[in-house]
């Protein structure tokens, strides 16, 4: 049994093992959340012979304190609110705009350095594969699934090398399925569950990306 990975490439390998019943559908489609989730991402979406995307989310942080979300953009154009957060700290709808714009900027920047103006994939009706390279807390997924559903896939699946079991827990009860590889106790950081966990740089999303759009093009020739 695995008690640690050698490195995102390992994880994915051994993430998708986990996932092999969904190889090769036609309607399954991995959605890695960049940065970290790509290299993972990747290998799962190899594995199983399925297309692979990013799924970018950023944080609204409350004005202030911006460690505390109020609540998410994600790709597509989606926008979650924390109402009962926003209702309790008294942000200004003039605040929400004003956070949701420079946070905005930061995700079409990113999408622009990630996609090198692919568009968006079409997400309605689909099985997506929301994956990670780890969780902790969790928030950032927890946004991830609630902007994903509003695209209207058919099911929306989690799938991580390592989280906390209490977070995978947590996330299950929020997805059609959840597949979490390892879920060490006491769990830390996810990057203790690496031999190697160094930075995944932007270039190295933007590559393997289009690594991922010419296999899927040439499989679709063929």
């Amino acid at each position: 049994m695995t008690t640690r990975f050698k490195d995102r490439i390992d994880a994915g390998r051994v993430l998708a093992r986990e996932l092999e019943g969904y190889g090769g559908r036609p309607d399954v489609l991995v959605l890695a959340l960049p940065r970290g989730g790509v290299p993972v991402g990747f290998e799962v979406a190899r594995e199983l012979g399925v297309p692979l995307d990013v799924f970018v989310v950023r944080k609204l942080g409350m004005p202030g304190h911006e460690e505390y979300a109020i609540g998410a953009i994600a790709s597509g154009g989606v926008r979650i609110i924390n109402e009962e957060a926003v209702r309790s700290f008294g942000v200004t709808d003039a605040e929400i705009e004003a956070v949701t714009a420079e946070e905005r900027m930061e995700l079409e920047r990113r999408e622009r350095r990630y996609r090198d103006g692919r568009p968006s994939p079409d997400i309605a009706g689909k099985t997506v594969i929301l994956v990670d390279d780890g969780l902790a807390t969790g928030s950032t997924m927890r946004a991830a699934v609630e902007a994903l559903r509003e695209e209207g896939p058919a099911r929306v699946v989690v799938a991580v090398p390592t989280a906390a079991l209490e977070t995978c827990a947590e996330i299950a009860t929020l997805v059609d399925d959840m597949v979490c590889a390892m879920t060490p106790e006491p769990f830390y950081a996810v990057g203790l569950w690496y031999d190697d966990f160094g930075q995944t740089t932007d270039e190295e999303v933007h590559d393997l990306l289009a690594i991922a759009a010419g296999a899927t093009r040439d499989s679709t020739r063929g």
